[in-house]
């Protein structure tokens, strides 16, 4: 069975983030707030873990999964991004953005779209989610939490460890963070293209 912790949004509890941490250190799957849904995560090296998210979701290999950062000086770590991409990321973060952008070594194949060699990064506007990634010193590899046939995000944390609770090792209650996805913008080329509308203004973003 999945623990279960209540953190406060505002002012997350150091004891519980550290034990949060340390289950993900451990190879748990977790999952947690952001400014746009409970999400699924693990370590980016978790392998088993990615295979646990994929099962849970049934993504197929083509999905572009996301590095959850908790600034952008681990953008050029994770994704090769020129001038002109920085600036438009820098002026958007933290926020409800996933950026589509050319992987680096650092990421894992298994991460990456398979032809593309993709990756999308985020910096969530969350202090569950910023708490947990500065304990961790590294991205969480994330999906968002929607069940397979499912046209929403599951919000209610009781709900989601009921459902799953023999698939996660920890169910985080940040309270209600919304059911709007984020806007997905990709930047791997040099036009960008908006994938999805979502949550965040995508006006700057518009190439006519």
């Amino acid at each position: 069975m999945s623990q279960f912790f209540q953190i406060h949004p505002d002012n997350p509890q150091q004891r519980l983030i550290a034990q949060a941490v340390d289950i993900i250190q451990r190879g748990g799957v977790v999952v947690y707030p952001t400014d746009s849904g409970y999400a699924l995560g693990c370590q980016v090296g978790n392998k088993k873990g990615v295979e646990t998210i994929r099962r849970i979701r049934k993504l197929d290999d083509k999905h572009n999964f996301t590095l959850m950062c908790r600034d952008l000086s681990e953008l050029g770590t994770y994704a090769r991004v020129d001038n002109t991409a920085y600036r438009l990321i820098k002026n958007h973060t933290p926020g409800a953005y996933t950026f589509i952008l050319k992987a680096t070594s650092e990421v894992p194949k298994r991460l990456m779209h398979p032809k593309r060699r993709t990756i999308g990064l985020r910096v969530p506007d969350n202090n569950i989610a910023l708490a947990l990634l500065a304990g961790l010193n590294e991205p969480i590899m994330s999906a968002t939490m929607i069940l397979p046939g499912d046209d929403y995000v599951l919000i209610d944390p009781y709900d989601i460890r009921q459902t799953l609770e023999r698939d996660l090792d920890l169910v985080i209650d940040g309270g209600y963070c919304g059911m709007d996805p984020t806007s997905i913008i990709d930047l791997s080329e040099d036009t960008p293209v908006i994938i999805r509308r979502g949550l965040g203004d995508v006006s700057l973003f518009e190439v006519e």
